[in-house]
């Protein structure tokens, strides 16, 4: 059984390789620098010639409220043609199975919470990240048509708000986490008394560790298989102040934290409804304070070599 991780070098494609490569599966990662995605006749023809049994979509353009807000047209037009030609060669190289990732942005915007799988397209997206949601839900849509069309065993996972080793820390193009992180570290060593934060800090959020969703998705691959997409969230609930003040203290960040309201806040509130994936067997193993220091750790030991 040859597995394939797309997006092999990102936050969730290398948890994922190394999730196979710890239960001695046969696995190759790939990035953007072995295999150009947008390329369609390139995608075919590597699939055509490695003949992968499973694949892994972790490959995406991915970033925070700002670079969303910023390059909408990026955010949708390379997410479709990524995921469509990736999907269009798996079914012509009969590929007999295909998880693809998604995100939980594709959810309304004020749904009620926990966010249950069924509240998929019952409302208005969040404004801020509509463009990276909709290529998502097309690609939630995929997958169900290639069910519906050609019998085939493809499912769609959608993780709640993720971070670990090898996520994006840049400050223009990061998420939440990895962006706090580098900020207060960086006051820290920099001996700057205040760091100022994007809107009030009054959102709530949810996170889980990106090898518990690698082991989530090789747990889906082995026990789930239905049309609709599979919530993979912690359950677990923490305001982005908190989460600063926590992350402040983890780094050993002692000045002000000052907060910008004129910057969008995003969603009030998403947490991902997951009973449906611990139903059937799937628990996560890490809590956030470890995971975060491990994740500051790896951070500290590799950002000389990391693309900031």
């Amino acid at each position: 059984m040859k597995y394939l991780v797309a997006g092999g070098s990102g936050l969730v494609g290398s948890a994922i390789v190394r999730e196979l490569k710890r239960v001695n599966k046969n696995v190759i990662g790939i990035s953007s620098k072995d295999l150009n995605l947008l390329d369609r006749s390139s995608t075919f023809g590597y699939l055509k010639d490695l003949k992968p049994n499973i694949i892994i979509d972790a490959a995406a353009k991915v970033g925070g409220i700002g670079g969303n807000n910023k390059f909408p047209v990026e955010f949708l037009s390379q997410n479709l043609q990524i995921q469509s030609n990736l999907m269009d060669a798996a079914h012509e190289s009969n590929v007999e199975k295909f998880v693809f990732l998604g995100s939980s942005c594709i959810y309304p915007r004020n749904c009620s919470q926990p966010i249950k799988e069924d509240y998929l397209l019952t409302g208005e997206l969040e404004q801020t990240n509509s463009a990276y949601a909709i290529a998502k839900i097309a690609g939630i849509e995929l997958i169900k048509s290639y069910r519906k069309e050609y019998g085939h065993s493809w499912i769609s996972a959608m993780p709640t708000n993720l971070y670990g080793p090898n996520d994006n820390f840049n400050l223009e193009t990061g998420h939440v986490l990895p962006t706090l992180i580098r900020k207060f570290l960086e006051a820290k060593i920099d001996r700057v008394n205040e760091v100022i934060l994007w809107g009030d800090g009054s959102p709530l959020r949810e996170f889980l560790h990106a090898d518990d969703l690698a082991k989530g998705i090789l747990f889906c691959i082995e026990k789930y298989d239905d049309s609709q997409q599979i919530n993979i969230g912690s359950g677990v609930e923490i305001s982005i102040k908190d989460l600063a003040l926590k992350i402040a203290s983890l780094t050993g960040f002692t000045g002000k934290i000052l907060w910008d309201s004129t910057k969008p806040n995003g969603t009030q509130r998403k947490v991902l409804d997951s009973s449906k994936v611990k139903s059937l067997g799937w628990l996560p193993e890490i809590n956030l304070d470890q995971g975060l220091q491990d994740t500051i750790k790896w951070y500290l030991e590799n950002k000389q070599t990391i693309n900031v």
